[in-house]
C-alpha cells in the first residue's frame, strides 16, 4: 500500500512557507532486526502488565484502606497514577512497533504524545520533591508533621504538580509546529521526545533550544536540588540521633523513595546530557531513553510494594483471598 505524502505544506509566513510531514517515523533499538524486535515485544509488553497491575493496586489499595490516607501514601498514590498514565502513553504504541514493525505515526499525534511524556515527567518530578519535604518534615521535625502536611495542603500540592506540568511544557507543541521539516523525518526512538523531533526541523530551533534548557532547568533541575538538599538535612538529623537503632529505623523509611530517585533522574539526567553534547544518535542515548522512560513505571510498584508493610500485606491477604 502506497504510503502518504510525507511533507506538507501548511501554513504560510513572512520568512516563507512552513512545512510539516504528515507522519514521523519511529525506530526501535539500532543495529537490531525485525526478528529481535519482534520478540522484544514480548517483554515489553508483560513490562506494560505489570506496571498497569502494579500501580492500579497501589491505587486502589491507598483509596480502599482509611488507614492509609497519610501524606506519604496520598503522594504515592500520585505517584502510582502518573506512572499509569506514562505508562499507557509510552508502552502500547512501542510494542505495535515492535510487534507489525509500522512505524508511522501521525505529525499531530506524536506532538501530543510529546507533550503528555515531558508533562507528566515534571509531575512526576514534583511528586517526588513533595514526597522529599514529607520524609524531612516527619524526621527532622516530627511534631509538626501533623500540622504541616494537612490533607488540603497535600490536595494543593498535587494540584500545583498537575499545573506546573501543564503550563511549562504546553508550548512545547505549539513551538515545534512554527518549525519547518523538509528533510528526514525518521525520529531516533520508539517514542516522540522533544529534543528528537527538534533535531528533524531544517529552520532555526534557537527558541526551542533555549525553552527546552529553561525548562528543564526551572522544573527538573530546581526539584532535583530540593530533594538533594532535603536528604542532606535528613541525614544531618538521623546522625545526631543517640540510638543506632532509631537511625536505622529513620533512614528506612527513605530506602523507597531514594530508589525511585535515582531510577527517576539518573536517566534524565545522563539523557539531557548526551541530547546536548550533541553528535549523531547511538545506541546510548536510545537505551538511555528508554531507561528514563520504562523503568520507573515498573519499579517504584515492586519497591513500594516490598518496602512499604501496609501495602504488602494488603497485596498478599488479596492473593490469599483469591486462593480460595
Amino acid at each position: 500500500m502506497q504510503k502518504p505524502q510525507c511533507l506538507v505544506p501548511v501554513m504560510a509566513t513572512p520568512n516563507g512557507t512552513l512545512v510539516h510531514p504528515a507522519y514521523f517515523l519511529l525506530v526501535g533499538i539500532p543495529g537490531l532486526g525485525p526478528n529481535i524486535h519482534f520478540w522484544l515485544a514480548f517483554p515489553l509488553c508483560f513490562m506494560y502488565a505489570l506496571a498497569t497491575l502494579g500501580n492500579l493496586a497501589i491505587v486502589l489499595i491507598i483509596r480502599v484502606e482509611r488507614c492509609l490516607h497519610e501524606p506519604m501514601y496520598l503522594f504515592l498514590a500520585m505517584l502510582s497514577t502518573i506512572d499509569l498514565v506514562l505508562s499507557s502513553v509510552t508502552m502500547p504504541k512501542m510494542a505495535s512497533l515492535f510487534l507489525t514493525g509500522i512505524q508511522e505515526i501521525g505529525f499531530n499525534i506524536c506532538l501530543a504524545q510529546m507533550f503528555l511524556i515531558h508533562a507528566l515527567s515534571a509531575m512526576e518530578s514534583a511528586v517526588l520533591l513533595a514526597m522529599a519535604f514529607d520524609r524531612f518534615v516527619a524526621i527532622c521535625h516530627p511534631l509538626r508533621h501533623a500540622s504541616v502536611l494537612t490533607g488540603p495542603t497535600v490536595a494543593k500540592i498535587g494540584l500545583a504538580a498537575l499545573t506546573r506540568g501543564f503550563v511549562f511544557f504546553f508550548p512545547l507543541p505549539f513551538l515545534l509546529k512554527q518549525l519547518s521539516y523538509c528533510q528526514t523525518h525518521t525520529v531516533t526512538h520508539s517514542f516522540c521526545l522533544h529534543q528528537d523531533i527538534m533535531k528533524l526541523s531544517c529552520t532555526d530551533t534557537i527558541v526551542n533550544v533555549v525553552y527546552g534548557l529553561f525548562i528543564i532547568l526551572s522544573v527538573m533541575g530546581v526539584d532535583s536540588l530540593f530533594i538533594g538538599l532535603s536528604y542532606i538535612l535528613i541525614l544531618k538529623t538521623v546522625l545526631e540521633l543517640s540510638s543506632q537503632g532509631a537511625a536505622l529505623k529513620a533512614f528506612n523509611t527513605c530506602v523507597s523513595h531514594l530508589c525511585a530517585v535515582l531510577v527517576f533522574y539518573m536517566p534524565l539526567i545522563g539523557l539531557s546530557v548526551v541530547h546536548r553534547l550533541g553528535g549523531p544518535t547511538s545506541l546510548l542515548h536510545v537505551i538511555m531513553a528508554n531507561i528514563y522512560l520504562l523503568l520507573p513505571p515498573v519499579v517504584n510498584p515492586v519497591v513500594y510494594g516490598a518496602k512499604t508493610k501496609e501495602i504488602r500485606s494488603r497485596i498478599l491477604h488479596m492473593f490469599s483471598q483469591g486462593g480460595r
